[in-house]
């Protein structure tokens, strides 16, 4: 990770500290009455240096409540994280605390991060922060030599992860480098597979599952508390094979049920990881649509989909309507910019969680990031980023978005 600036850690903690009165009131008693500073102690900056001094007696927090301290940094942002982890030893094991975890679960967090990967430099990642807007880069150094793997899946913080052979799964979480290859499938599946991944409870410590789906209509569910995959019966008879499923898409995820977007017919699939039970759902595509996602917003399915017609290209957003099964419009990408996308061949990768979606719109002389708000329907331009070593602009190959959790473990 970027960043690590351990100096700006400790003048944020201390100005934590400082604004609660109580505390220095209890300090204080047992030091000697204050006398009368000279002005060079009234200066702030010297100030804020001797009183960061004194607060990190370890006399002094030696009392401080153990439970609050940890209240106060399950509220500091993400990116800090990774900075107080390096302070010390004891900082570092909050993130394996389960009163920590209770503390962090309680924090609500308004956006997902997005795992990116570049199709300049699929062997690195790039992390996008939207609440700081800056990007993050990262690599899994725990993968076997010469190992290229993408990001399929993500729930609770963990991404999952498939090589390129269609081999392997593995899970991580990119905040804190916590890592697991998943046990062998229970047969080999050379084709590409469509994945999806779901919390058995409320975090990624209570377990999950991931369900991977052939389009032959292969399938497997790996559960994190058996640590084993296992396969819950055959494939209805009453959906055709082979699926052409889309594996541009997103598997979403509501409730207990994943959702998988195939074609001929145009529609979804759903499986619920309760009963193990599939469905298929028969619903029509929009007219004119290129590339196209599932998302979820609000516990409703969404698509966002690119529409060209006659050389105007724009961005859609849909909604599903659960009693007619048909995509109703509820909103599309500003005029302005669908302006600059006229005439060119645009594609589009789209990731997205929680309401919050990234796009990449690419074309041979063209690159744009931009992030769409379904709460309250905002468009906004994402900052360039430079890849390591190189002046080359991000553009996405693939990518997740994940919600950050620094104490879920893979």
């Amino acid at each position: 990770m970027v960043e690590l600036n351990n100096n700006s850690l400790e003048y944020d903690f201390c100005g934590l500290i400082m604004e609660d009165n109580s505390d220095q009131k209890i300090v204080e008693v047992n030091k000697s009455l204050p006398c009368k500073r000279s002005r060079r102690e009234k200066n702030p900056a010297k100030a804020l240096a001797l009183i960061s001094t004194d607060f990190m007696d370890q006399q002094i927090w030696k009392d401080f409540p153990e439970d609050l301290f940890e209240a106060v940094i399950a509220r500091v942002p993400i990116d800090s994280f990774f900075r107080f982890r390096t302070v010390c030893r004891k900082w570092n094991s909050l993130l394996t605390s389960h009163s920590f975890s209770q503390h962090f679960a309680e924090v609500p967090r308004l956006h997902p991060w997005f795992y990116t990967v570049t199709p300049e430099n699929i062997s690195s990642a790039a992390m996008y922060d939207p609440s700081s807007r800056k990007w993050h880069h990262f690599s899994i150094p725990f993968l076997p030599a010469k190992t290229i793997i993408l990001p399929v899946a993500s729930a609770g913080g963990l991404i999952c992860f498939l090589d390129l052979g269609h081999k392997n799964f593995y899970v991580c979480n990119p905040l804190t480098n916590s890592f697991k290859e998943l046990p062998p499938r229970s047969f080999r599946v050379w084709s590409r597979v469509a994945v999806g991944m779901i919390l058995n409870g409320t975090t990624a410590n209570d377990g999950y599952k991931i369900v991977w789906l052939g389009c032959n209509g292969d399938h497997e569910i790996y559960d994190s508390l058996q640590n084993s995959w296992t396969r819950n019966g055959a494939f209805p008879l009453s959906i055709k094979l082979p699926l052409s499923l889309n594996f541009r898409s997103q598997t979403v995820s509501i409730g207990n049920s994943l959702y998988f977007m195939h074609a001929e017919p145009d529609g979804i699939l759903s499986y619920d990881v309760a009963n193990g039970a599939w469905k298929q759902f028969i619903i029509p595509s929009p007219s004119h649509l290129t590339d196209y996602t599932l998302a979820e917003y609000g516990g409703q399915v969404m698509l966002v989909g690119l529409v060209t017609k006659n050389a105007v290209t724009c961005v859609y957003i849909w909604e599903l309507q659960k009693m007619t099964l048909l995509w109703k419009e509820v909103d599309r990408m500003p005029n302005i910019w669908c302006l600059e996308l006229y005439g060119k061949h645009v594609r589009m990768t789209c990731l997205g969680n929680r309401g919050l979606l990234m796009l990449s719109l690419r074309s041979r002389r063209m690159n744009r990031l931009v992030t769409y708000n379904m709460s309250n329907k905002e468009w906004q331009r994402v900052p360039e980023c430079l890849l390591p070593h190189g002046r080359k602009r991000q553009s996405i190959a693939c990518g997740t978005a994940f919600d950050p959790c620094p104490t879920a473990f893979a």
